[in-house]
């Protein structure tokens, strides 16, 4: 069973990892599309500084799906490693994940953003494959109602999508530069011959909405005969501060009118009252699925196991 995953960041690393969990029970072969869009910290330097294509958000997922020897997970956790941004004086490696340091060197080498991919995958032993949204990087710009508190009702945009992520104003809109980014082939194919198209959980702004603005990936999203499933997040981020669980799912489909969605996946406990979000779903053409996904302390994030066991029925169910 072929599964595509769209996201970036924390969220898709989370998507990935119930995804392994469901890999011994569905027989998957997983595919992560990745977003190219971040301009903060380690990633923001090499893509300044190197013009190279922002590796963190790329790096996070191929450690997400590292194999489980202890060989390869050790080399995960070199590629997770961030070299202390303390001490006295300017270090240029202060701040810097090594993986991004790997993966922009390979990309330097191999002059092909998936060649470096697919060559990392290999260190890795990732039991799936991660290529970029696009093989060229993507400014992220929003159009932010109260951005300037001196302003509450004025829109301004904020451009760079660490500065979206951050901001304390209400997102009216979002937009790449430059507009309508090619999108890379074999991204296209893998979403042309998935069965599955996951989106979420994630920065819904800067992580899964930016693949519906990439014209051809949205085309080949809306032609693709893949059934369609989006994992809905636990807690509100700053770019979303505003926005209902509910909301989250209409901006899908105001950014992409034509998608159709199978499933949405929700913890109930985030959900709270489910009837907005099942009547949102509805309008997408979906079932709400409520499920316990989040850790057992009760913080924001994904387990991993929960909601692997969440998805095997529904990826595993007959059309």
């Amino acid at each position: 069973m072929r599964v595509v995953a769209f996201g970036g960041g924390h969220g898709l690393a989370a998507s990935l990892r119930a995804l392994r969990h469901c890999a011994p029970d569905l027989d998957l072969n997983i595919t992560a599309v990745v977003t190219v869009g971040d301009d903060g910290g380690s990633s923001g330097r090499l893509r300044a500084d190197r013009g190279a294509l922002p590796p963190g958000d790329l790096r996070q997922a191929l450690a997400a799906l590292a194999a489980d020897r202890p060989a390869t997970r050790r080399s995960a956790d070199l590629f997770q490693h961030r070299f202390d941004s303390g001490g006295a004086g300017r270090d240029p490696l202060a701040g810097h994940a090594v993986g991004n340091l790997v993966l922009c060197g390979l990309m330097e080498l191999l002059d092909d953003p998936v060649a470096a991919l697919d060559h990392a995958a290999g260190m890795l032993g990732a039991v799936g494959r991660v290529l970029p949204m696009s093989c060229h990087p993507v400014g992220i710009e929003a159009r932010v109602r109260g951005a300037d508190p001196r302003r509450p009702g004025a829109v301004l945009t904020v451009r760079g999508q660490h500065a979206v992520a951050v901001t304390d104003g209400r997102v009216e809109s979002v937009r790449l530069t430059p507009q309508g980014p090619a999108a890379c082939p074999e991204a296209l194919a893998a979403v042309r011959d998935a069965d599955w198209l996951i989106f979420g959980p994630g920065s819904w702004y800067t992580s899964v909405i930016p693949h519906l603005l990439v014209p051809d990936l949205a085309a080949a999203i809306v032609a693709s005969p893949a059934r369609r499933l989006v994992t809905l997040n636990l807690a509100n981020e700053a770019e979303t501060l505003d926005l209902s669980l509910a909301d989250h799912l209409a901006a899908l489909g105001w950014y992409l009118p034509e998608l159709k969605v199978d499933a949405v996946v929700a913890d109930g406990k985030a959900v709270g009252d489910p009837e907005p979000v099942h009547r949102a779903a509805e309008s997408l053409g979906a079932r709400l699925v409520l499920a316990p996904v989040a850790v057992p302390d009760g913080g924001p994030q994904h387990d991993p196991a929960a909601l692997g066991a969440a998805l095997v029925p529904l990826l595993g169910a007959d059309r």
